[in-house]
């Protein structure tokens, strides 16, 4: 009984965060109430603060549960450290953009995350916790960067910040502006030929006394 127990209350817990990708997607997460989401999953608003302390919470989990996987995904590349390091960066960038493209789910939570939430007030927090995920992602691709000059994979006097900003910028650009507007370009071929050219040109050594 109690193993049927944890089962519904997980069952009950996935139904609101599925319900919250939905109306946070149709109405943007400030316009949207827990009692709406609740509607939605057809649970009472006890249920959800049974599980979620507050909609900063529950946007915290819906979140969690959809990119945690990216730190999966992270770990099993890292466990290769013989290959070149961009070739790390390189395919957890693939990877981020074949998801973006071809996960539902992936897309929602970026355009929801992105396009349609404003980090003011209760969802502030929320901010910070996409700040601390942006500079380890930039740690990560900087220390990449580094490794991979001290190897010579890259130039030694490669700017490894500035090289982990570039295609943090690129890379983030790149999905913000496919979520916004499907039309504008192929996402699944522009994307890996336009950070194929950027590591391209980071191999170059810079010309003296550019």
């Amino acid at each position: 009984m109690a193993r049927k127990t944890k089962e519904e209350a997980l069952e009950t817990r996935n139904a609101i965060l599925d319900a919250a990708e939905i109306v946070f997607q149709e109405h943007g997460v400030s316009r949207t109430s827990l009692a709406e989401i609740a509607a939605a999953a057809g649970v009472t608003r006890g249920a959800i603060y049974w599980h979620f302390a507050d909609k900063a919470d529950l946007f915290d989990a819906m979140t969690q549960r959809v990119f945690g996987l990216m730190e999966e995904k992270l770990a099993e590349l890292q466990a290769d450290s013989h290959e070149n390091p961009v070739d790390l960066l390189r395919k957890l960038s693939f990877h981020f953009l074949e998801r973006v493209v071809n996960d539902p789910r992936y897309f929602r939570l970026l355009e929801i995350s992105w396009h349609k939430c404003e980090y003011v007030g209760e969802m502030a927090t929320i901010r910070d916790t996409h700040l601390e995920c942006g500079n380890r992602y930039l740690a990560i691709s900087e220390e990449a960067f580094r490794l991979a000059a001290e190897r010579g994979f890259l130039p030694e006097t490669l700017d490894a910040r500035q090289a982990a900003v570039g295609l943090m910028v690129l890379v983030d650009g790149l999905v913000l502006n496919w979520t916004l507007d499907h039309t504008l370009f192929p996402l699944d071929s522009f994307g890996p030929a336009i950070i194929e050219t950027y590591l391209a040109g980071l191999a170059v050594p810079a010309a003296k006394g550019a």
